[in-house]
């Protein structure tokens, strides 16, 4: 069956993942990663690149869609809130003018009325070029795209197969080397995060798709730009057995139970996550190393950020 999808040919813009067994997660980096465990996949079809400024304008010119960060919060959604802060709005990466301690995210991410995906950096700032991806898009904002377009988000095990492009062995999605011979891979940060940016890769900020190497399945930007949402309920650890330590490979698993999704930090905050994959442009050596295929975020449904897109699937109706 896989050779009879595949001399249909793709869907425009998307290319075939085969689908096939691998190590998802990781034991030596972040705890939430953890256990490392067998995993089967069966094939799909995933776009080629993250969902970019001008395809989501297609999709709002055809549907009239306003985005979640273009619509003033309720306050009956978030009672005690400060009235200031509930208008259109979005979260927007905002160096810092030096040095700072890296235990408060909250010093480099401002809070900006009229950030939108339109506008990145908010009023008066520059227009969303059409090939970079889109950002400042929530996971409901995602999901609405992937309907109109007959596609799906892929669930998190879907994702970290196609970023591994076959080879889940390595460190990195190419090597296991993050610069192998001083070569940019990915839109990633270097310098001293989050006040300065050398810009050794070319970009600040987002890229244009395609800016650097594809992966072996043929896909780009599946590291760093952005982040891309999955549709897997966060958890924080993997649910499967270490590898080498299962009797049976679950397929085509589904993460966890919404229920276990919210933030224990915040309890007062009854707002679920969903799994964020591939890190984005400000993943750095020095704050955050999530520029890896196993690395994982947690994301409230609700939010909406600069460096924060996604990327569909197209699952065929028979098994390849």
């Amino acid at each position: 069956m896989q050779s009879e999808i595949q001399q249909d040919g793709p869907p425009p813009g998307m290319l075939w993942v085969p689908g096939g067994q691998f190590r998802m997660g990781s034991d030596v980096h972040y705890p939430e990663e953890a256990p490392a465990h067998a995993v089967e996949v069966s094939g799909f079809w995933m776009d080629e690149t993250p969902v970019t400024n001008r395809q989501f304008a297609a999709f709002v010119a055809e549907t009239g869609y306003v985005t979640v960060a273009e619509v003033a919060p309720s306050a009956e959604d978030y009672p005690g809130a400060d009235p200031s802060l509930l208008v259109p709005s979005s979260l927007v990466f905002t160096p810092p003018p030096g040095p700072v301690r890296l235990d408060n995210w909250m010093i480099w991410w401002a809070f900006v009325p009229g950030a939108h995906w339109r506008q990145p950096l908010g009023p008066g700032g520059p227009q969303a070029e059409e090939d970079h991806p889109v950002v400042h898009v929530c996971h409901d904002d995602a999901a609405a795209y992937a309907r109109w377009a007959g596609k799906s988000l892929p669930t998190e095990a879907e994702w970290e197969f196609a970023g591994w492009g076959g080879n889940s062995s390595h460190e990195y999605a190419w090597g296991d080397e993050l610069e192998p011979d001083g070569r940019h891979m990915a839109n990633v940060f270097q310098g001293q995060f989050p006040w300065r940016n050398s810009e050794a890769d070319g970009f600040a900020r987002t890229s244009p798709v395609k800016s650097f190497p594809a992966n072996a399945f043929g896909l780009y930007d599946m590291i760093g730009n952005v982040w891309e949402w999955t549709d897997d309920w966060y958890a924080a650890r993997h649910e499967g057995p270490p590898v080498g330590k299962s009797c049976c490979v679950p397929a085509n698993p589904r993460g966890a139970a919404m229920d276990g999704s919210f933030d224990p930090a915040m309890p007062g905050i009854r707002i679920p996550r969903k799994v964020l994959k591939g890190g984005s442009h400000l993943c750095t050596p020095d704050y955050c190393r999530r520029y890896r295929p196993a690395a994982r975020h947690a994301q409230m449904l609700d939010s909406a950020m600069s460096h924060l897109g996604f990327r569909c699937i197209i699952r065929p109706s028979k098994p390849a």
